[in-house]
This record gives structure tokens, C-alpha cells and sequence, in this order.
């Protein structure tokens, strides 16, 4: 683990950055950061109008790039929409969603016995090609499994987590999630690493920090590209943040941590300067999925055994999904669209704003096609390249639909400003009934419905630019409903004929394959006793 301090950073800078500007000022093939935020919604950032104005770093950074106010995840959930990033694929086809039931949100909670399949090819395993070192810093969340952990899957190094940042825990019935340099564990959080859960108080994020800008450092001293994936989790709940920042906005210790992170943004963006390299790297900043709006009794009480990666709390701190309907675990706007500035200086012209769709797996053939990479082609890639929009070049990318999937279901497709629903779903009405809302004062009657509704023979229409919170349906007998829908729905029909779904990944949980014995317990002494094996169908309630 290497930690340094801002201070001993800053001297060092002064040392190598003047050497190392004129040696990297024409590199051919740019140092890529992506920055995913866990939980961050739409209207967090001051430049998408939070009130607050909280985010002057992330502000700056849209004036000095470009905004992208239709960027949507690949689903509403954290694991699934971190696999559709790093393989450009949507998680029905990279293996990343769940057959035990119908439009079921899964991701990959410590009793999770998948992973990221091993026929899949995520990004950092290509960008190698090109000699790109690549460091994951925060959240993994693609499996626990030694198999299926970052450095089995292309990265080089890594310092964070498997799973959320849940607990605490006995450990004689569920072991606290282990923190990782590497292969091996350096401790547990709630235990090595403090989260307090009663102030909030924890140093994470500036160990993050901290990591990334050590890792930018060496592979510039030592003139190789590289691939940062940096994915803090202080916006996921339980939310915390450093003693620093505790107590500093005007939204609670959500606004806190968005505080931190537009301060980490900022501190990394100012490094890239220092160090001469910011011509030099391309930064994408976006989040895994909507603002978490959950309302509901205390963590945990609603689940026998899984915490759900959306447990509620009594003390609500969540974030904003701007104008846009209910938010994580939905297929609504709140839960798909993003927050995402792309920042090249040299590159993407200052102050842009882009209403291109686009997705978060354009990441993968986009970051490929900066680094003089081709993708694969030997399987269906739903991500674009999105370097012409970047550049401001000539391009024909046209009215490429946005495909909204719950689960195995297609919930709904985007296409141009309209938006059809085949399928409606916020939650169940067992868990509402239980004080559960993923739309706590945003219900819409028709629409976030508490049944699976199904409306493929006469699905519900929204124009996104004149209803953005999707409130008013287009009357099914107008001449606007009947043009759109006839040019939506064979676009509907072409994805499903050719969808090749991937085998589930998240059907099976198993109690023994917790983290009860990571690799480095044995040096730390803290190793578990791992339980008998006794695999079950995992119950995924929402």
C-alpha cells in the first residue's frame, strides 16, 4: 500500500514535472481516467442545477470539457452497470443479471457465487496491447471470488474493495468486506478501515485519492500510459466522509461526501496540470447509476440474509436525480441518466454541451478507439465510439436507441426525445406496503406501478423534452403516438430476434463463499472459519 502525503506529493512534483512535460507533450496514445462515482444522481453537480452549488471542481471541469446531459447507465443497479462499463456490453449479454425471477435487479452481494464471466473481455485486458498499465481504485463489485477479482481481469493494480462498504458484522455470521492491495488483503472495513457509522466519519475517500494521484505519478515518471479506473464509493450508503468535509454542505452527510469527491475530482484534474500531462489524458466522469431516493424502515430489517445494495436508513441522505422520475433500482430517468463531463484539454473543446445520447458503454469502444485499439469482433458490442462526438468530427451516429433493462426484461427503449415503456415497475406492493418507495413523493398513477405491468401491445410514450419527468403520457389515439410508436417498435423487434442473452451470473448465493478467508488473511491473522456449503437460489426482491 503505498500512502503518501499531500505534501510529500507536492515536493516531489516540483521535482520531475518540468523534466517530464516536453517528453510526453506528443504522446500518440493518451493516459485514460475514468472516474465512476456509486450512487451519484443527475442533479448533484451545481452545472445540472443543485441549488446548493456545491460542486465548483466538477462546475469547471464541465466548462472546461464537454457536459453530456443524455448519458444513461446500463442498468439501475451498482454490479451490473460496472460490468456493462468495462466489457461495452449490456449485463443481459455479459452474464451480469438473474433468470430466478422476472425483471429482477441482482448484483453481487458477498453470499454471491458468480462473477464476471471468463468469456468476457473488459477493457484494461485490451488496452495491454497497447502497453497501458491499468490500476482499479475504490469498488470492484464484479464478483469476490479470487477468479474473479481486477488482477485475473487485466488490471495491474489495484486498492479497494470487492462488495459495498455494508456492515459492521459479527464474524461468526458474516465477515466484514476485506480491503485489497493487489492480490492480497491489507484489513477489513469497520475494522482496519473505519467507517463510522454513527458521525459518518471516514478517511476512504482521501485514500483513494491519495492512490489514484500515486499511481498517475509513477507510470508518468516512468513515461508509460495508463488506464485509471477510479471508483470511490462515499455516495453509497452507508454515506461517510473525512472529519474535514463532515458537516460542510447545506444537504447533510450526503452533500459532504459530493463535497469530498468534487474536492478528489478537482485535486486529480490539478495534478494531470502539474505534472504536465493534461494534454495528454483524456477523463471521463460519470456514475454507476441514479441517486439512491429509497425511503424505508432501517438497514437490514427488510432481508433475511442479503443486504440489498439499496438498504435504507432512518436518517434519509440521499441524493438528487434533478427533474427526472424516482431514481436507483427503476428504469425511469432517476435511475438510468447520469451525470457525465468528458475533459482533453487540447482536445474537446472548452465549454460544450453534447445532447448526443450516450451510454456508459461507449466507454469501452471509445477509450479502445483513443488508444489506437480495435474492439473485438467476435461478439455484439452495444457501446459506441464516441471519439467524432468528442472531437467535433464529421459523424453519422444518428438516433441510436438507449435500452432500459431491468434484469432479463426489457423495460423500456429511448429513441430521439421519446421514450417508450413496455414494461413498469418501481417495487413490489408488499415491500411498499412495508414502507419501502424507490418514488417517495413522485408516484405517477399508470406508471411507477407496485405489479409488473406489461404494455408491449400498447406501450406508454413519453417526449423527454417537453417531460422530462415522464408525468404525462401522449395520448394513444393522437397521430404523434402512431408515428413514433411505428418507428420505435421495429427497432424494438430487430434487438430482441438478435439478442444472444449470457449465461446468468447471479442465480446462486452459498454462505461458504463469503469473505470469510481472502487471500492475505494468514498474514494479518485474520482469517475466518468458513461454514459448511449450503447453495441456494438467490432472492432478489426488487
Amino acid at each position: 500500500m503505498r500512502v503518501m502525503s499531500s505534501l510529500t506529493l507536492s515536493l516531489f512534483v516540483s521535482i520531475i514535472c518540468c523534466s517530464l512535460t516536453e517528453k510526453l507533450s506528443n504522446a500518440s496514445s493518451p493516459n485514460i481516467i475514468i472516474m465512476l462515482m456509486d450512487d451519484m444522481g443527475w442533479g448533484d453537480l451545481g452545472v445540472l442545477g443543485q441549488p446548493s452549488k456545491e460542486t465548483p471542481n466538477l462546475d469547471a471541469m464541465a466548462a472546461q470539457g464537454m457536459l453530456f446531459p443524455n448519458f444513461y447507465t446500463a442498468n439501475p443497479l451498482c454490479s451490473p452497470s460496472r460490468a456493462a462499463l468495462l466489457t461495452g456490453r449490456l449485463p443481459v449479454r455479459n452474464g451480469f443479471y438473474t433468470t430466478n425471477g422476472h425483471a429482477r435487479n441482482a448484483y453481487t452481494p458477498q453470499e454471491i457465487v458468480g462473477g464476471i464471466s471468463k468469456d468476457e473481455i473488459l477493457l484494461p485486458q485490451i488496452m495491454k496491447k497497447k502497453g497501458y498499465v491499468s490500476k482499479i481504485v475504490g469498488k470492484w463489485h464484479l464478483g469476490h471470488r479470487p477468479q474473479y477479482l481486477p488482477l485475473k481481469n487485466g488490471f495491474d493494480e489495484w486498492f479497494g474493495a470487492p462488495d459495498c462498504h455494508f456492515g459492521p458484522y459479527n464474524s461468526s455470521i458474516r465477515p466484514n468486506i476485506p480491503v485489497y492491495n493487489n492480490s492480497e488483503m491489507l484489513g477489513r472495513y469497520y475494522e482496519e478501515f473505519k467507517i463510522d457509522r454513527k458521525t459518518g466519519e471516514s478517511n476512504l475517500t482521501q485514500m483513494y485519492l491519495l492512490e489514484g494521484v500515486d499511481f498517475i505519478r509513477r507510470q508518468t515518471e516512468a513515461q508509460r500510459p495508463f488506464f485509471l479506473y477510479w471508483a470511490p464509493d462515499a455516495t453509497h450508503a452507508p454515506v461517510y466522509a473525512s472529519k474535514l468535509f463532515l458537516g460542510q454542505s447545506q444537504r447533510g452527510r450526503y452533500g459532504d461526501a459530493v463535497m469530498e469527491l468534487d474536492y478528489s475530482v478537482g485535486h486529480i484534474l490539478l495534478w494531470l496540470k502539474r505534472l504536465g500531462i493534461e494534454n495528454d489524458t483524456f477523463v471521463f466522469f460519470t456514475s454507476d447509476n441514479g441517486a439512491a431516493l429509497m425511503s424505508g424502515p432501517n438497514e437490514g430489517k427488510h432481508y433475511k440474509l442479503i443486504p440489498t445494495c439499496t438498504q435504507s436508513f432512518s436518517l434519509r441522505v440521499t441524493g438528487s436525480n434533478g427533474p427526472f422520475l424516482c431514481g436507483k433500482e427503476t428504469t425511469f430517468e432517476g435511475g438510468m441518466r447520469e451525470p457525465a463531463i468528458a475533459w482533453w484539454p487540447g482536445h474537446i473543446k472548452a465549454g460544450t454541451v453534447n445532447f448526443q445520447l450516450a451510454s456508459v458503454m461507449d466507454l469501452f469502444p471509445t477509450s479502445l478507439a483513443l488508444a489506437g485499439l480495435s474492439p473485438p469482433d467476435d461478439r455484439a458490442l452495444d457501446g459506441l465510439d464516441l471519439t467524432p462526438v468528442l472531437l467535433n468530427h464529421p459523424h453519422k451516429q444518428g438516433n441510436r436507441p438507449i435500452f432500459y433493462y431491468r434484469g432479463n426484461e426489457l423495460m423500456a427503449v429511448r429513441i430521439g426525445q421519446y421514450k417508450a415503456h413496455y414494461w413498469t415497475w418501481s417495487n413490489s406492493l408488499e415491500e411498499f406496503n412495508k414502507g419501502i418507495n424507490f418514488c417517495p413523493g413522485e408516484e405517477v398513477p399508470g406508471v411507477t406501478t407496485h405489479d409488473q405491468k406489461e404494455h408491449t401491445l400498447q406501450p406508454i410514450l413519453f417526449h423527454l423534452g417537453r417531460d422530462p419527468g415522464e408525468k404525462f403520457p401522449i395520448s394513444v389515439s393522437s397521430h404523434e403516438y402512431q408515428k413514433v410508436l411505428s418507428s420505435i417498435s421495429p427497432v424494438v423487434e430487430q434487438h430482441k430476434s438478435t439478442l444472444v442473452p449470457g449465461v446468468p451470473q447471479l442465480n446462486m448465493c452459498d454462505v461458504a463463499v463469503m469473505n470469510w478467508a481472502p487471500t492475505g488473511c494468514e498474514k494479518l491473522g485474520k482469517c475466518l472459519n468458513v461454514p459448511k456449503s449450503q447453495p441456494w437460489k438467490c432472492d432478489w426482491p426488487h
